[in-house]
């Protein structure tokens, strides 16, 4: 046989979808042409393939004219993933592969000239691909270089098998009779012992009772968080204690967050099910936010979908930056448009922020007198649009307090109480409407989010006298409807509503 067929898959955002490696060996002048909107990764894959089959004793074609063909040819290919499907095209070609094993699993490996299997990035999309063909499609293996294949069987609907070296592939895919028989061992998922997560306690933060609170409202519905301080009041160490607040992920959201930091190459087994805190620096771009490129990667919106996303310095973010958070707050989900292609991206993320209020940091500070006039004030606090503030839920005041009553000042609550109501109102949430509140919407908004007459008056006319949008409006009633949650009671009061008002009146924009 001269001609041979494999199978594989590429990455396309989230997707991968599946690519037939066609491999045909003909007389003529020796050569060895790649075709099939190749990648320049790609196209390397015939120098690594030559050494790797060398240098693992097997037999390569010197003699012959090599075309490898990866379909469909309008969707492109990247990275070394090809290497090896294309290394068992050859070797199916010239019979020394049985084609009718190879018919039964797909392949996906980087090869290193000797034949050592190297790992790639999206292990995890590819296995949910598998995991989400049609009912009634036979579903093959997924052949995978060792350290991938322990992610991808994260998946447990996914058979996957691992290998370290080309030959192991090999062996188990000669014709009957000619191997040593072995078969490709099924991968296990390497999940450390679930141990308590060592997390910083909110305990360490003396003081500043009120952004706690505002901290536990944030988790307790799934809320976007802003502090604003002066220097040095604790607003980094209270975000850094944010995460301990959250409950672990749940299997569906683990894997949702796996697979896009696999897609990155950031997953770790480590972590696994734990929520992911990204922090990037006040420098970052509005492509390293919410992604693009060429292929398009995920952005830090997505590498923290189901975990929290800390923006330090938030107006010393680039403008173009933050007004690209705009959407993302409120769909979930970010799209990246292409001329040539479109990739949509999960990022279902909560964002926490801080800031200080002035350039110098000390307006309204009673320590330090603030050197800004007020027009510099303005213009620093008008860095952020009223658009984005309106899509922060939860906005506080971290005030500087005396070094003299911080002394004074009793230890707080631990992380593991707060967690534990945390956990106990989302809880309610899911089992009452299936979302946290921070995702209410429509007709589910005003069927859960019932208030008492009184309240709905006083949100009403505070709405009025701030001059509030109508996402305001609604995301106020949400915000009230967590508070009612984390005091256990079954609709919304007046003290509920006071509450969630207070919680965003910490800037005039807003």
């Amino acid at each position: 046989m001269s001609l041979a067929i494999v199978h594989s898959r590429a990455l396309d955002g989230l997707l991968a979808p599946e690519v037939t490696v066609e491999v045909h060996l003909a007389n003529g002048l020796p050569s060895f042409t790649l075709v099939g909107l190749a990648d320049t990764e790609v196209k390397e894959a015939r120098e690594r393939v030559r050494a790797a089959l060398s240098n693992s004793g097997l037999e390569f074609p010197v003699n012959k004219r090599i075309t490898v063909n990866l379909a469909p040819a309008d969707l492109p290919k990247e990275s070394g993933r090809f290497d090896l499907p294309i290394a068992l095209g050859i070797l199916a070609a010239m019979g020394h592969v049985d084609a009718g094993k190879l018919a039964e699993l797909e392949f996906a490996g980087e090869l290193s000239l000797g034949g050592e299997l190297r790992p790639v990035r999206g292990a995890l999309p590819m296995a949910l691909a598998l995991h989400r063909q049609l009912p009634g499609v036979r579903q093959r293996g997924l052949v995978l270089p060792h350290a991938s294949a322990c992610e991808a069987a994260l998946v447990d609907s996914a058979r996957v098998h691992g290998a370290r070296h080309l030959l192991e592939v090999v062996e188990a895919l000669r014709p009957d009779g000619q191997g040593t028989g072995a078969d490709l061992p099924r991968a296990r998922a390497q999940i450390p012992a679930l141990r308590d997560r060592v997390v910083p306690d909110m305990r360490d933060v003396r003081g500043q009772s009120a952004a706690k609170r505002a901290l536990e409202v944030a988790a307790g519905g799934g809320h976007s968080l802003l502090m604003v301080g002066p220097p040095g009041t604790g607003k980094s160490m209270l975000a850094q204690r944010f995460l301990g607040l959250l409950p672990e992920l749940t299997q569906d959201e683990a894997l949702s967050s796996a697979a896009v930091l696999s897609l990155a190459g950031h997953f770790d087994a480590a972590g696994w099910r734990q929520r992911v805190l990204r922090a990037p620096h006040h420098t970052a771009s509005s492509v390293a936010l919410v992604g693009g490129g060429s292929p398009p990667r995920p952005g830090e919106i997505s590498l923290a979908h189901h975990g929290v996303l800390f923006l330090d310095e938030l107006p010393e973010f680039p403008r173009a930056a933050l007004e690209a958070l705009r959407e993302p707050l409120e769909t979930g989900h970010i799209t990246i448009s292409r001329a040539a292609r479109r990739h949509d991206f999960p990022a279902r993320f909560q964002l926490v922020g801080a800031m200080n209020p002035c350039p110098c940091g000390h307006f309204g500070n009673p320590i330090k007198a603030c050197r800004c006039t007020p027009d510099m004030v303005a213009r620093y606090q008008g860095r952020l649009s009223g658009p984005l503030l309106d899509r922060i839920d939860v906005q506080v005041e971290v005030p500087a307090v005396p070094p003299e009553v911080l002394a004074r000042s009793p230890d707080g609550e631990a992380t593991a109480s707060i967690a534990a109501r945390v956990q106990t109102a989302r809880s309610r949430q899911l089992q009452r409407q299936g979302v946290l509140n921070a995702e209410l919407s429509g007709a589910l908004l005003d069927e859960h989010a019932q208030a008492d007459p009184a309240a709905l008056a006083f949100l009403q006319a505070a709405c009025t006298k701030l001059g509030w949008s109508g996402r305001a409006y609604h995301r106020v009633l949400k915000l009230a409807r967590t508070v009612a949650d984390l005091a256990g009671a079954p609709s919304i009061a007046s003290a509920h509503m006071a509450e969630a008002i207070q919680h965003r009146r910490v800037l005039a924009a807003a």
